[in-house]
C-alpha cells in the first residue's frame, strides 16, 4: 500500500473544491470552500438545451476544470496537468506523484465509481487521490459521497477513460505552492472583477445574466418539453440544490465568499454584492421548489411563477455584478 502522509480527507459540498482543498492543504494553504470557489471565479450560469438532450439543464458555475485553472493562477501556484489516451501512461501520471508523497487531482466520469450513490454519467467530476494498493484507489470526494472513499483500480480506469460530454482524456493534475504562501486578500478583488466581467458580457445568450433571462422564457414551457414531468422536473430541481452545488445553484457558496471578503476588504460595494447574492440564493431555492411542485402536480402555474422569479433573479444578479465590477483594482 502506498499512501501520502498527513492527508486531511475533508469532504466538502462541491467536487472540484473538495479536491482542490486536499491539494492546497498539502501545500500548507487552508482556505474555506467558498473562498476557493470565489477566488477561482467559479460562479456563472448556463441554460443548456439541444435536440440530443432528454431535458434542459441549468448550470451555475464555469465549465469543469476552469475553476482549478483560475484559482491556481490567482494564487500564483504551479499547476501541472497531464492528459493521455494511454491507460498505462494514465496510471503512471497519478501513481508517480503519490509515490513521491504528493496527492493528485483526477477528472473522471462518476458513473463508474463504485461508492457513488447516483449512477448517472457526469464527465466533469473531480476527486483527489492520495493512495493505492493492489486492488483499490484511495480518494477524497464530497461529503455527500462519503469524504474518504475507495474504488477499485479497474473502476477508476473506466471512469477516467470514459468519453462523452465534459470528459477529459485521463486528466490528472498536481499543485505546487511557492516558498512563501500568497496573501488571499490581495487576490480577492481581481477574482471578483474577472467573474463579474464574464457574467455581464456573455458571448452567447444562454450564459450569464442573459442565460437567466433565457431560462425565464423557457422554464414556463417545460411541461411541453417532456413526457415524464414527474421524473424530469424534480430531477432538474435536485441538480440545482443537491448535486454538489452547495444549494441554490452555487449561489450559497458565492454569497458566503462575498461575506468572507467583506470581512477582509472594507468596501461598500462588496457589502452590497453580498446582500444581493443573499437575496438571490433564497430565490434560486424558491425556483427549485416551484419546478419540483410543477413536476409532481403536472400543473403549469408553478412554472409560470418560476419564470417570474427568474426574471427577478436576472435583474438582481446583473445589478450585483455591475456593482462588484466597480471595485477598485
Amino acid at each position: 500500500m502506498t499512501m501520502v502522509k498527513d492527508i486531511e480527507a475533508r469532504g466538502m459540498q462541491h467536487c472540484e473544491t473538495t479536491a482542490l482543498g486536499v491539494l492546497l492543504r498539502h501545500e500548507g494553504l487552508d482556505l474555506s470552500e467558498p473562498m476557493m470557489f470565489g477566488l477561482g471565479s467559479g460562479l456563472s450560469f448556463i441554460y443548456w438545451d439541444s435536440a440530443a438532450m432528454g431535458f434542459p439543464f441549468l448550470g451555475g458555475r464555469v465549465k469543469p476544470f476552469e475553476l482549478t485553472r483560475n484559482l491556481t493562477t490567482a494564487l500564483g501556484l504551479e499547476l501541472l496537468v497531464k492528459e493521455t489516451t494511454s491507460p498505462r501512461k494514465a496510471w503512471e501520471n497519478v501513481a508517480a506523484p503519490i509515490d513521491a508523497g504528493r496527492p493528485a487531482g483526477i477528472q473522471l466520469d462518476s458513473y463508474h465509481l463504485e461508492y457513488f450513490g447516483s449512477k448517472v454519467h457526469f464527465g466533469g467530476h473531480v476527486v483527489a487521490m492520495y493512495g493505492y494498493d493492489e486492488q483499490d484507489a484511495y480518494l477524497v470526494d464530497t461529503g455527500q459521497q462519503g469524504g474518504a472513499v475507495t474504488t477499485s483500480l479497474t473502476s477508476l480506469a473506466k471512469a477516467r477513460a470514459e468519453r462523452g460530454p465534459m470528459t477529459a482524456k485521463n486528466r490528472s493534475f498536481t499543485i505546487t505552492g511557492p516558498g512563501e504562501l500568497p496573501r488571499t486578500e490581495d487576490r480577492i478583488v481581481p477574482a471578483i472583477k474577472a467573474c463579474a466581467d464574464d457574467f455581464l458580457n456573455p458571448p452567447i445568450a444562454n450564459l450569464g445574466y442573459r442565460g437567466i433571462e433565457k431560462a425565464a422564457e423557457q422554464v414556463p414551457k417545460w411541461l411541453q418539453r417532456t413526457d415524464r414531468p414527474q421524473n424530469d422536473l424534480p430531477q432538474a430541481a435536485l441538480l440545482m440544490e443537491r448535486a454538489g452545488t452547495g444549494g441554490a445553484l452555487f449561489r450559497n457558496l458565492y454569497r458566503d465568499f462575498l461575506g468572507e471578503c467583506a470581512e477582509l476588504v472594507d468596501d461598500g460595494r462588496l457589502r452590497t454584492g453580498h446582500a444581493l447574492y443573499t437575496e438571490a440564493a433564497t430565490l434560486w431555492t424558491e425556483v427549485a421548489a416551484l419546478i419540483t411542485t410543477a413536476g409532481e402536480s403536472g400543473e403549469a402555474a408553478p412554472l409560470a411563477q418560476a419564470g417570474t422569479v427568474l426574471r427577478t433573479l436576472a435583474r438582481i444578479e446583473r445589478d450585483a455584478m455591475q456593482t462588484l465590477s466597480q471595485l477598485p483594482q
